[in-house]
């Protein structure tokens, strides 16, 4: 083993010196060119590698954990977009609140963009059962880092925010919720990586 290795660095060697250094920028005829680090009296070739998700199958205790996971991947697969589009769109609207210092105005853009928003979303959303709101809800908490209370409350005040809330509630719901990718929501982190990567 340690004579095949001292072979390719004699090869590698050679291969090294016997380049004219004149033309380092141009592709050699042979081979690859590679980035290298030096590290006292040695020279490694470097590759940076891109990050590489392992995904493993669920293994099921029973039927029911099955259903589950079919069920949480489909609702997935639906509502991730939209997890997407909000976090897109709270972006833009907290660069844009950022720059507007008069009240009025900015209650007429905050206005405004729930007009927007309503349009455009509201028809979809409004067909979400409570368990595909709630995987949302969770979502685009993981996508913002603000639960959707703090969105509500950043945009239209604590008490309009706390009445969400106790709506949300009468149906099961918390706008508090967080995401918690190792543990709670393994599943749906399971299902978002499964959508990012485009294998489902």
């Amino acid at each position: 083993m340690n004579r095949c290795i001292f072979i390719f660095m004699l090869f590698l060697c050679g291969t090294v010196l016997a380049q004219d250094p004149q033309n380092i920028l141009e592709s050699p005829a042979r081979g690859v060119r590679l980035q290298a680090i030096v590290e006292g009296t040695d020279t490694f070739p470097y590759v940076n590698l891109g990050n590489v998700d392992v995904v493993t199958d669920f293994v099921f205790k029973d039927q029911k954990l099955r259903e589950q996971w079919t069920r949480t991947r489909a609702y997935v697969k639906k509502v991730y977009p939209y997890a997407i589009l909000a976090s897109a769109k709270l972006q833009e609207f907290d660069r844009r609140l950022a720059t507007i210092t008069n009240e009025k105005e900015r209650d007429r853009y905050i206005k405004t963009c729930e007009k927007v928003l309503r349009t455009e979303f509201e028809d979809e959303l409004k067909g979400l059962s409570v368990t595909q709101g709630r995987i949302l809800m969770k979502l685009i908490y993981r996508e913002t880092g603000k639960t959707t209370y703090d969105i509500v409350k950043q945009m239209r005040g604590g008490f309009e925010a706390s009445m969400w809330q106790a709506v949300a509630r009468l149906f099961g719901n918390n706008m508090k919720t967080t995401y918690d990718a190792r543990v709670e929501d393994i599943m749906i982190e399971k299902a978002v990586r499964l959508v990012e990567t485009g294998r489902f």
